[in-house]
């Protein structure tokens, strides 16, 4: 199993993602696909089990990505456009539209990433520690990306990029 999502992965990221780059900036949209499963392909290797826990390491590295790599975009922009890329959500540049949809993924990645915290069953996934720092992280990169929609300056889009790595 972990053999095919490898193989899905890289088909995807290589034939799919990188000429999609040149011509939407719905690319970053395709690229969060095999962006997100190497968590989920890590867990499935080490249980040989594709299950809810899989399918939460995926849904949390696919909507941290957009924050991410928008704000990569964000402060590459005018070296991705030299390159013909199109990679901020939406095609018109840095604007408050780009920064709004920013904003609004951060917002996303909050209840998403307490999934693992918040769904009942007969033992928790991960425990409260993992939820409060969940919320405070995903606090931060949403007050970050606001920062961003109100300014829309690139040393903002810088500081919400380095807080993603964190």
């Amino acid at each position: 199993a972990s053999g095919i999502l490898g193989l899905a992965a890289f088909f995807l990221y290589v034939f799919v993602y990188t000429p999609l780059k040149r011509v939407t900036s719905l690319a970053v949209f395709v690229g969060a696909f095999p962006g997100a499963i190497p968590p989920m392909l890590g867990y499935v290797a080490a249980t040989n089990s594709f299950g809810l826990e899989a399918g939460l390491l995926f849904a949390m590295q696919f909507m941290w990505q957009f924050p991410h790599f928008w704000a990569i975009a964000w402060v590459a922009y005018e070296d991705y456009t030299r390159g013909g890329y199109k990679l901020l959500p939406f095609n018109d540049g840095r604007t408050k539209r780009s920064a709004f949809q920013i904003l609004i993924y951060s917002l996303f990645l909050i209840p998403i990433s307490l999934l693992p915290w918040a769904i009942p069953g007969d033992q928790p996934l991960v425990g409260n520690l993992a939820a409060v720092v969940a919320t405070i992280c995903g606090m931060a990169m949403s007050w970050l990306a606001f920062k961003l929609f109100k300014t829309c300056e690139v040393k903002d889009a810088r500081t919400l990029m380095f807080a993603s790595f964190f």
